[in-house]
């Protein structure tokens, strides 16, 4: 969109009367706040001598008035503009020291956005309008810029908040009865044909009948966004021609990606938010707040970095023109500053109250942890303000438990209140799964909820989001395509995305005709949707996986905003047989409440001689020592007991998984156990995509043979 666009939001026309002056206002809240009296500014900075608001015309492009605010109190400059009406074009002038070898950067000359602006005229594209000093200047970020920038960039908009939500009511499903699908909203529908063209790739096209009838098929509970924040695109990928696909570059807190926004209406959020809710669908939201799109030094100023700098970043203490960095994107930001942590804390609120969204992902979360010693920290000032919150309490909270910084993987270390993304579970689950060594224990261990990271904490199983693949990283199918990455298209010499992904190409390296790599493809695809489902804890389906969704080996296409990334609803992939068996596999743990139990099962029997959790070898009897620790066991079965999983008053049918992780055919016995007289095999992964209609009934030490590198699922008697 060009900055001579004309935006769906209503704009004063230029004969708008504009007021003539600025009354005194209130400090509070932040942001452009439209009242019956006007639009009331306030702004923070403590380093600012003056700060100014200057309005646009309806495109954005000229400047018809500046205001400076004429009140502070303490460190918020605050004013009121009579009559100023919604729709607004605004942006942020601050005048201040520029001395960067200290820390401070306000530069007047540059047009800044308001960090609480609730919706952006454009979106952001890198350019060099973005940069407070002289791109090439020999001095580079130590002398000033005295360009004006205002007539190239983005504007922000007064918003009016007024939206009817009917009777629209948060879903609130239980953690542990969960099940997150982690999509990206542009890619999800770009090419999806039921939607119509202007809608693709926007949160209406989210919010269309086509797209929500695929999540409710699946069965999944709750849509985990990747950033819907308004972000920017780096200056380098747009001279290479790519863009910031994923949007883990955030430049406005409150106002969604315009983008996404179809006809540029940010309200078609709060539609799609909407209408998803009334499908029984949770909004979860992917939010990056460790770091923005400022950069390092050498980066852009677009909106904190001229406001007040070293208020909002943490800076090198022995020379503040640099930024400490645990994130690994040039900056981090410093919540342990009560300036930065209301920013934070009000624009959760802020999603949650008028947006209405059900929860959050922390991007780098341990980032955002760390206290005013740079220290990962229980009691961090996010932390503590987090748990005493009452509006945050109401909703899914998640971490990406780790960082680049020292002490940053901190899987386990969140606090009650807190679920995590279980790295441990992603790594275990492929170990086995492509035959590692000595791949069982921990193995084991994440199947049964990670009690040894999350027990001692007192938290339950639903702490542990449990993934195989997520947004960053392989998809499944490539998972089980690829030994490394193919991230040349990135135009990074290949360098960059993880090297270590654990995956196994069964045989060849890429796409395939050989019959038999492809099958054992298609089990081992199988194999780990049936694990992830059958798993404590939560589970977490990456977006596409159920239908094959390929980046042609590129484990970091974070800039790869075209068909490399974007779902394909041609009619080979909607036929795709690993959908229906996602289906059903949902279902099936949707029926069986002891593969949702919320309590750690123990190895204890009971006077019966039964136990919550007990685990066999292939011959039907108990693991001992010696098989634990043989780093060559790739076999093992696993009995969730539904004795000691009542629902509704009656226990829940009992689960038997059986597990070859082995190059060859497995003959299991299966294990005597008190009062269970027989069993249905309801999943082999072995015998293809299906849940058989009538399940296969055995009795107990009967002998069931898999295929090498297959599992299968038994459920006790009728009651499966």
């Amino acid at each position: 969109m060009t900055a001579a666009a004309v935006a769906a939001i209503p704009a004063p026309p230029l004969e708008a009367k504009l007021p003539d002056h600025c009354e005194p206002g209130r400090p509070w809240p932040l942001g452009a706040t439209l009242t019956e009296h006007g639009v009331n500014f306030a702004v923070f900075s403590s380093m600012a001598e003056k700060v100014e608001v200057c309005v646009f015309d309806r495109t954005g492009a000229r400047e018809v008035r500046r205001y400076a605010l004429p009140c502070r109190t303490d460190d918020v400059w605050h004013g009121l503009m009579p009559g100023l009406p919604p729709g607004t074009r605004y942006g942020l002038r601050v005048h201040g020291p520029y001395q960067p070898q200290h820390g401070l950067r306000c530069n007047p000359n540059k047009l800044l956005l308001d960090p609480y602006a609730r919706a952006l005229d454009r979106p952001l594209r890198g350019g060099a309008w973005q940069y407070a000093y002289t791109l090439g200047g020999p001095a580079r970020d130590l002398a000033m810029d005295t360009a004006d920038n205002a007539p190239g960039a983005a504007k922000c908009i007064v918003l009016d908040n007024r939206f009817d939500w009917d009777d629209d009511r948060r879903p609130e499903v239980p953690l542990e009865d969960t099940v997150f699908y982690e999509v990206h909203v542009r890619g999800f529908t770009k090419q999806m044909d039921e939607v119509p063209q202007g809608q693709r790739g926007t949160f209406a096209g989210l919010a269309h009948p086509a797209a929500i009838a695929h999540l409710k098929r699946l069965g999944v509970t709750s849509v985990e966004l990747l950033p819907v924040h308004a972000f920017n695109d780096e200056r380098r990928l747009i001279d290479l021609g790519l863009a910031n696909y994923w949007g883990y570059n955030t430049v406005a807190f409150f106002a969604p990606e315009p983008r996404y926004c179809a006809g540029n209406d940010a309200n078609d959020f709060k539609r799609m938010v909407k209408a998803l809710h009334a499908a029984g669908l949770e909004v979860i939201l992917d939010v990056v707040y460790n770091h923005s799109c400022e950069g390092n030094h050498l980066g852009p100023t677009l909106f904190l970095k001229g406001l007040d700098n070293t208020a909002y970043y943490r800076l090198v203490p022995e020379d503040k023109r640099y930024y400490a960095d645990v994130t690994g994107t040039g900056n981090t930001l410093d919540i342990s500053h009560p300036a930065t942590l209301r920013l934070m804390m009000d624009s959760l609120r802020y999603w949650v109250e008028e947006m209405h969204v059900d929860g959050f992902r922390f991007d780098l979360a341990p980032a955002v942890a760390r206290n005013g010693q740079y220290e990962f920290d229980h009691r961090s000032p996010f932390l503590a303000a987090v748990a005493q919150d009452p509006v945050l309490r109401q909703v899914k909270l998640i971490a990406e438990p780790w960082d680049i910084g020292d002490n940053g993987y901190q899987v386990g270390g969140f606090p009650p209140g807190w679920s995590e993304w279980n790295g441990r579970y992603r790594d275990s689950v492929r170990d086995f799964w492509r035959g590692a060594d000595g791949a069982v224990q921990e193995f084991a261990a994440r199947l049964a909820g990670s009690a040894d990271i999350y027990g001692h904490s007192r938290r339950r199983p639903s702490a542990s989001i449990n993934l195989v693949t997520v947004h960053d990283g392989f998809t499944l199918n490539d998972l089980v395509s690829y030994n490394e990455k193919h991230n040349e298209a990135n135009a990074e010499d290949n360098r960059d995305g993880e090297g270590h992904n654990r995956s196994w190409n069964c045989g060849a390296e890429g796409p395939s005709t050989d019959p038999d790599v492809l099958a054992l493809r298609e089990r081992q695809k199988r194999n780990f949707i049936t694990t992830l489902f059958c798993s404590r804890g939560v589970p977490l389906l990456l977006g596409g996986d159920e239908m094959s969704r390929t980046q042609g080996g590129n484990n970091n296409a974070y800039c790869q905003d075209n068909p490399v990334s974007w779902f394909d609803w041609g009619e080979e992939r909607k036929a795709d047989p690993l959908i229906e068996f996602t289906r059903a596999l949902i279902e099936l743990r949707r029926e069986l409440p002891v593969l949702r139990d919320n309590r750690w099962p123990t190895g204890e029997p009971d006077d019966e001689g039964r136990a919550e959790l007990a685990w066999f070898s292939v011959w039907g009897l108990s693991m001992t020592e010696e098989e634990w620790t043989n780093p060559s066991v790739r076999c093992i079965a696993a009995l969730f007991d539904g004795k000691f999983s009542p629902a509704d008053g009656k226990p829940s049918p009992s689960v038997l998984l059986l597990f070859n992780a082995s190059d060859e055919e497995v003959i299991f016995t299966l294990p005597e156990v008190p009062g269970i007289e027989e069993w249905r095999v309801r999943v082999d992964t072995g015998q293809g995509h299906f849940l058989p209609d009538e399940a296969e009934r055995v009795q107990p030490q009967a002998k069931i043979e898999l295929e090498s590198h297959a599992m299968a699922v038994l459920v006790e008697g009728r009651g499966g």
